[in-house]
């Protein structure tokens, strides 16, 4: 029986109230581990871009999931980890769980300054999010009938976020993960036009994709009163980093878990039952 480790110390998960931190959360607290949720909104407030707020947070915290906003290729970023680890260590925190990027080198930086630290580290790279088509950005689009991306076709094995809060529940709390670097992707790659056809199925509707020039994406977006920042990552991550790069399955999921990842079609179909995706 593989051996847990952190029944008693309280796990703190920042982002806890998005796509993978609520799930990481949700696991943690049914195996009985206290949670603290790390968010703008939490009864005790974290805030990536107000220090003062970290301190309160991490107190009497033995370990953390660590996940950056908006993402660990954005600006800044290596500083407010590094800033961010020095404080976990300095509260006593043993061990902590970093959702990194596939494929993003900015986030390399990153990542050493976790495997630096004097904690207890894991980090998971994960690649797309099925869930961005249904809790995120990409629900409006799949509802109104049409995904408008400058996505080619470069396929991607998305990622299903319960896989990711599996994997980091198990990091977390067990030993044998230290010091491990798991690739976390589905089991098969799908470019984003293959990605949406299956929901289109899956959901018994019509949803088409269409491709269009990243200045027209980018554009689009700001005209939407994204910001420039947010707008300038999202293209980044559409064009840069969706080359090719990320096109092979890893094996994170089995190496962590010892069994197989959850294929996309599953998750199209279990969520289109919700009816989320009804127009």
């Amino acid at each position: 029986m593989t051996k847990h480790t952190n029944d008693t110390g309280l796990t703190l998960v920042l982002g806890g109230t998005g796509k993978t931190g609520r799930r990481v959360a949700e696991r943690l607290e049914a195996l009985g581990v206290p949670v603290r949720i790390g968010s703008r909104t939490a009864d005790r407030p974290f805030d990536w871009t107000d220090e003062g707020t970290w301190a309160p947070a991490l107190r009497d915290a033995a370990a953390v999931y660590l996940v950056y906003y908006p993402d660990l290729a954005a600006p800044g970023a290596p500083a407010a980890i590094a800033a961010f680890t020095a404080a976990a260590e300095a509260a006593g925190v043993c061990r902590v769980v970093l959702l990194s990027g596939r494929g993003e080198e900015e986030a390399r930086a990153c990542e050493e300054i976790v495997r630096a630290s004097g904690l207890a580290w894991t980090i998971v790279r994960a690649s797309w999010f099925a869930q961005n088509f249904s809790e995120d950005y990409l629900l409006d689009p799949v509802r109104g009938g049409e995904v408008v991306l400058p996505a080619g076709d470069v396929p991607e094995p998305f990622v299903d976020a319960g896989d990711i809060a599996d994997v980091a529940a198990a990091a977390l709390t067990q030993d044998g993960h230290a010091g491990r670097v798991y690739e976390l992707t589905g089991p098969r790659a799908l470019t984003f036009a293959e990605a949406v056809a299956e929901i289109a199925g899956a959901a018994g509707r019509d949803v088409r994709y269409v491709r269009v020039r990243p200045e027209e994406y980018a554009g689009a977006l700001e005209g939407h009163g994204v910001p420039a920042e947010v707008a300038g990552l999202l293209t980044y991550l559409f064009t840069t980093v969706l080359d090719g790069r990320n096109s092979g399955v890893g094996d994170g999921v089995r190496r962590a878990l010892g069994r197989d990842a959850r294929d996309f079609a599953d998750y199209a179909r279990e969520t289109a039952a919700t009816g989320v995706w009804n127009a």
